[in-house]
């Protein structure tokens, strides 16, 4: 008579002893989604940006305009407020109310630029130029309101709770630095394309 062995039981490897030692590799959810959420953003705008140079490159309706001087000012409102960002984060609950003044400030002089090229007679229809014009700024502008969300938040917990988680706030403030130096990118692009 043949004898039936049992399965062998298997045991998962045992866990280096640093890891045991702390309790396991340290993970943050808030940066970790926040990284993925800029990683699907600037893909994104990659994607709007090859499809403009490629409208451009075969295009002979292609409108060349000047853009909005307030837009060059919008540019240093939004850098400042990256800077009450940080100051809200180190030293004082203002700088919280700052930034979230100067990004309302940011989305209202981009519909003041819709509205100066709307005056020159340049709107969503006009022109493949004009069409990416808005499309970009729109969305980036959507983007700032998502960010004035963050803001609002951790100035909401800051006053309830007196306090805010270091994460929650730095994955805010990674959004926000993040949309300044998206804009940057966004002028730029706009200057030397349209």
């Amino acid at each position: 008579m043949a004898a039936v062995m049992p399965p062998p039981v298997l045991r998962p490897p045992a866990p280096p002893a640093a890891m045991v030692a702390t309790g396991g590799p340290r993970t943050n959810p808030a940066q970790t989604g926040m990284w993925i959420a800029i990683a699907t953003i600037a893909m994104s705008f990659a994607a709007l940006t090859s499809a403009m140079v490629v409208r451009q490159s075969g295009a002979l309706d292609w409108r060349h305009f000047q853009l909005p001087s307030i837009l060059y000012v919008n540019t240093l409102v939004l850098l400042v407020s990256s800077a009450t960002l940080e100051w809200g984060r180190r030293r004082s609950v203002w700088g919280l109310y700052v930034t979230f003044g100067l990004g309302l400030l940011f989305v209202a002089g981009q519909i003041a630029a819709w509205r100066q090229l709307g005056a020159q007679g340049l709107f969503l229809a006009t022109a493949p130029s004009s069409a990416f014009f808005y499309v970009f700024t729109a969305l980036h502008g959507l983007h700032v309101m998502g960010g004035l969300g963050g803001v609002g938040y951790v100035l909401q917990r800051r006053l309830i709770a007196g306090r805010v988680a270091p994460a929650t706030f730095g994955a805010a403030a990674l959004y926000w630095h993040f949309m300044a130096v998206l804009w940057l990118y966004l002028l730029l692009l706009l200057a030397t394309r349209v």
